[in-house]
């Protein structure tokens, strides 16, 4: 799937991260827009309602309000029209348990979310490049967590 523009969807409910987020965008060599949510019910009601126009990859947080990272990942995956969405887990957390979870249940990639704006650039831009290469498909599991 590699492109020349790539529109990406942000599960988030931090507007800090949110905001850090687009300018690592902004200045990283890959070109691409964005949208935000900021909650699990709101995902799935913008999934649903864009069904036709999907985003090339969606970077998913953990934990939001209303609906979790991983119960929306796990209704995307269950649901043949959004199954085969890309989805990167963005989260501040590192549980090794949690991280083979979303690694079973069919994330793409999993980025624990750095303190460091250089980090944030270099790990969103590897991201997207390392998973076009490989078209989005789900690596092997010693290659599923992405450091910047």
């Amino acid at each position: 799937m590699s492109k020349e523009h790539y529109y990406l969807l942000l599960a988030d409910d931090d507007e800090d991260d949110c905001l850090f987020f687009k300018e690592a965008l902004d200045e990283i060599t890959i070109s691409a827009d964005f949208s935000t949510v900021h909650d699990g019910v709101q995902l799935m009601d913008y999934l649903q309602t864009n069904i036709l126009n999907l985003p090339d990859v969606l970077f998913l947080d953990l934990n939001m309000p209303r609906k979790n990272g991983l119960e929306c990942l796990d209704e995307i995956k269950r649901d043949d029209k959004l199954k085969n969405l890309p989805i990167i887990i963005f989260s501040t957390s590192l549980d090794s348990e949690i991280v083979n979870i979303l690694y079973l249940k069919g994330a793409s990639y999993y980025i624990r979310k750095p303190g460091e704006f250089s980090k944030l650039k270099s790990v969103i831009e590897k991201a997207l490049t390392i998973a076009s290469q490989n078209n989005f498909k789900q690596p092997e599991r010693a290659n599923f967590i992405l450091q910047p």
